[in-house]
């Protein structure tokens, strides 16, 4: 996810905020949202808010992983979202070292990342590493700027070798940031290492989740490395036509499974403040009318929207549902990452022309996919 603007306002209005951070988006006056009504709901975990954090891809990702949980559980889950960002960033340091400094080193990511860093680090509670220090809120933007002046103040240092313990002072840095990680933790009364707890609570396996994306450029039924600059780990998706993505995610949620989904949002259709996110033909639903008409997409224009950099990966959220209008149109219902805001309590209503257009990739629980259709993209 891209960083689009900072914002200096008091904690106050810090959620509210956030929305300008996170998305270029004006917003019209509030308008009363349309009714809807459940067709499908996945059991999921609260709504979050990422503060002042590009981090949007370790609360998404991280809220599919506690709703997998909760689907053998009786119990639900908060997962430590920084504990997973702390580690990327570990990672991300030893990629821009290795690199000389060119490469991407921001405070964004991609959702194969938390599933990497879960499978290689383990996971942990909330409650037992918050990345709260100091502050009520979470903050990056002094802490990922200083990190980057640590990793450039050792690339450009000569002579060369560089010191083999600059880990160590990277660590320190993130130790005075999100806090000192803790060897162990207790969980309801039992002690555990984060990898035991990814292990025996979790029941993680980085096997049991697939990465797909839509675009031309690739051949179909193959797969590729993603060009999205936060993809910096490289993390390789199957390609399938978009009509078929979307009849993914359209069937894993009436299964009950939930959707991890990379989009664009900054455009005046993605509305957090009203709820929606609609494409509306201007000839026919001027109001930005959820149960009006949208325009027509196909695989071409929609190509050609990430061809000229319009559509990029700039934020991550978490599909959990199905909701209608009183005229029978389909929405998802999408849980974001930017607190309680909106109509609906920080979640928001997706239409699919909206998700078709701007959609760059998804993360879906393999259980979720028919066998053919894993067969058709060599999914074993």
């Amino acid at each position: 996810m891209k960083r689009v603007s900072k914002v200096t306002v008091g904690i106050l209005f810090f959620l509210f905020s956030s929305l300008v951070i996170f998305s270029q988006v004006k917003y019209p006056p509030q308008v009363a949202p349309a009714p809807f009504a459940p067709e499908k709901e996945v059991s999921t975990t609260s709504v979050k808010s990422q503060g002042n954090t590009g981090t949007c891809w370790s609360f998404s990702a991280t809220s599919m992983l506690e709703t997998q949980f909760s689907k053998s559980s009786t119990n639900d889950i908060d997962l430590s979202e920084m504990f997973t960002v702390r580690n990327i960033y570990i990672e991300k340091a030893k990629n821009y070292l290795l690199r000389q400094g060119k490469a991407q080193f921001s405070e964004g990511g991609l959702g194969h990342d938390v599933i990497r860093s879960t499978s290689l680090y383990g996971a942990m509670s909330d409650e037992a590493y918050s990345g709260l220090v100091s502050k009520s809120f979470l903050d990056h933007s002094k802490l990922i700027g200083d990190l980057k002046d640590f990793l450039d103040s050792i690339i450009n240092k000569a002579p060369r070798p560089i010191s083999s313990d600059w880990l160590e002072g990277y660590n320190h840095l993130l130790d005075e940031y999100l806090g000192a990680v803790p060897s162990e933790f207790n969980y309801k009364g039992i002690k555990y290492t984060p990898i035991s707890f990814a292990k025996e609570i979790l029941h993680f396996n980085a096997d049991e989740y697939v990465n797909i994306t839509s675009f031309s450029h690739h051949p179909f039924y193959s797969s590729f490395i993603l060009e999205v600059p936060d993809n910096f780990s490289n993390g390789s998706y199957n390609n399938i036509p978009a009509q078929e993505m979307i009849e993914i995610v359209w069937s894993a949620l009436q299964k009950g499974y939930s959707v991890l989904w990379d989009t664009d949002v900054s455009n005046d259709n993605f509305r957090q403040q009203t709820g929606i996110a609609i494409v509306p033909d201007a000839d026919k639903n001027r109001g930005f009318e959820p149960q009006g008409s949208e325009i027509k997409w196909d695989a071409a224009s929609r190509q050609q929207l990430f061809e000229n950099l319009t559509t990029q990966d700039d934020h991550l959220m978490h599909i959990v549902g199905i909701e209608k209008t009183k005229n029978g149109k389909r929405f998802f219902k999408v849980k974001n990452s930017w607190g309680n805001i909106g109509p609906y309590q920080g979640y928001i209503m997706v239409s699919e022309t909206y998700f078709a257009i701007n959609t760059v990739s998804i993360v879906v629980p393999k259980a979720a996919i028919s066998k053919n259709m894993l067969a058709k993209m060599g999914v074993k």
